[in-house]
């Protein structure tokens, strides 16, 4: 992903925040000539079992599961083959987080030009099928916990268990061990400070959540400076 310096993270702890805070992912890895790349929309999860993530991401431990009838997964399977016993192929995890889109009416100025406010997290590594049966159930529980923890009512799933076994069969889990990447943190830091107030308040005045989230962001920036 090309991010131009003004757009960089401010921090390191943005990039870990946004994915953890946003895990519906993109998984994409390379198909062939017929079949092109492959795309997967997907929940993805820190490793709990690999402690803290790292600020830059780098080395960190992800896991994600899908359809096992997906035709990504048995493209997943055909790349780990054809690697052997060498590294297991590489994916592209893609997350995004608020963004709202920016009209000119906010800047009161003249000339100016629309444009779209951001934030995203490429993360570039390598992906391991996990074995079907038990270690799958153990990445479904854990998904379960991360989410009902973060974003649900504190859902049991003790007596869905045996419905989790039922529907296992189903399940194409995965460890995705990350190698690098980048993040694009784009808040109109091009503007001047009192025009990207105007869009920071724009924005929070908004009932659109995404429009308040990225309101927040560019408040936080604003306290780094």
């Amino acid at each position: 992903m090309f991010v131009p310096r003004p757009y960089r993270e401010p921090e390191g702890s943005w990039m870990a925040d946004l994915v953890h805070g946003n895990p519906l992912a993109l998984l994409v890895t390379n198909g062939t000539q017929v079949s092109g790349p492959f795309a997967t929309h997907l929940p993805v999860i820190p490793d709990p079992a690999a402690g803290e993530v790292p600020d830059g991401l780098a080395g960190a431990t992800l896991l994600g599961h899908m359809n096992r009838a997906n035709p990504h997964w048995a493209a997943l399977e055909a790349a780990e083959e054809a690697a052997g016993d060498g590294e297991p192929p590489t994916a592209l995890l893609t997350f995004t987080g608020p963004h709202a889109y920016v009209s000119p009416t906010v800047y009161d100025i003249t000339p100016a030009a629309p444009t779209w406010n951001f934030t995203s997290v490429h993360v570039r590594g390598t992906v391991e099928r996990i074995a079907a049966g038990a270690d799958t159930l153990e990445v479904v529980k854990a998904t379960v916990r991360a989410f009902e923890g973060r974003f649900g009512a504190g859902w049991d799933m003790t007596d869905s268990i045996p419905y989790f076994r039922r529907i296992l069969p189903g399940v194409g889990a995965f460890r995705f061990t990350v190698t690098a990447a980048d993040g694009m943190f784009k808040l109109s830091q091009e503007q001047a400070p009192h025009i990207r107030e105007r869009v920071r308040e724009s924005f929070g005045r908004r009932e659109c959540a995404r429009h308040r989230a990225t309101a927040a962001l560019m408040e936080r920036l604003e306290r780094l400076s």
